[in-house]
């Protein structure tokens, strides 16, 4: 696990150092309650302010730890227990970057939750190159996709969309990913785990971004579009780790059988 914790942790802290620069000071990104459909309470603590919206990231933290430490197949490797691993570390580490952009309402954390989505999405190919290998993994091919991800940030700098730019083409390469990991190793229950994610992927995104708009009716203006959203990435996460975790332990008999 130390490997993965660096992997995670190293671009990681690279990350929250350029964030607290003056590099990103002119990215769109959403700095007052405002801009979030979700009501503050006043009356509770900074870090429970808006209480769905924070509450939510216990979602992800209670995700990564199950994946984490998840009892798989006997057969698993060290490799394919790294690819796990590296994963479920993405959601701890995210968690408290959300957490702390809700809780402070500054330009670094606020960067950083974007910033850090990326490489949780490019994550996603590495995997299904390492199940469509015959569950090899490839290091330069994962160093060079993690530092692309990372880099592809640089979008924000040079147009007000960069980060939407991005992100699109992060979930397009993911998707594109997984359904072909799927037909190569698949059987009725990746289907099954591919339609899930991807649903709530789809979920995801949309209700994101008609936070506001939804907010109109009386059921989403306490818990809201964005709320819903979260909710719908934390289960995006757990059925894309069901599905991958699945296909890995079909890579990995099919190559034992040839």
């Amino acid at each position: 696990m130390k490997y993965a914790l660096f992997h995670v942790a190293l671009p990681f802290l690279v990350c929250v150092a350029l964030a607290n620069t003056r590099l990103f000071d002119n990215v769109a990104v959403d700095l007052s309650y405002e801009d979030y459909a979700e009501k503050v309470v006043d009356y509770l603590p900074a870090f429970l302010a808006m209480p769905f919206n924070s509450l939510i990231n216990v979602g992800y933290i209670v995700v990564g730890f199950y994946w984490l430490f998840r009892r798989t197949s006997s057969g698993e490797t060290r490799e394919s227990r790294y690819v796990r691993q590296v994963f479920a570390l993405t959601a701890i580490f995210y968690a408290p970057v959300q957490w702390t952009r809700l809780t402070t309402m500054r330009r670094a954390p606020a960067v950083l939750d974007q910033w850090f989505t990326l490489p949780i999405f490019a994550w996603v190919p590495v995997w299904c190159n390492f199940i469509e290998g015959g569950a090899l993994l490839r290091p330069w091919f994962a160093l060079a996709v993690q530092l692309c991800s990372v880099l592809s940030y640089g979008l924000t700098l040079v147009h007000a969309r960069g980060f939407e730019v991005a992100l699109g083409c992060h979930v397009v390469v993911a998707v594109h990913r997984g359904v072909r990991a799927h037909r190569l190793c698949g059987d009725p229950r990746s289907r099954r785990l591919l339609l899930l994610a991807g649903t709530c992927c789809g979920g995801f995104v949309a209700l994101k971004l008609l936070d506001h708009w939804l907010a109109r009716y009386t059921v989403f203006q306490h818990v809201t579009g964005h709320f819903w959203s979260k909710v719908c990435d934390v289960l995006q996460f757990h059925f894309t780790f069901g599905l991958l975790t699945h296909l890995t332990e079909r890579a990995q008999a099919m190559t034992k059988r040839r």
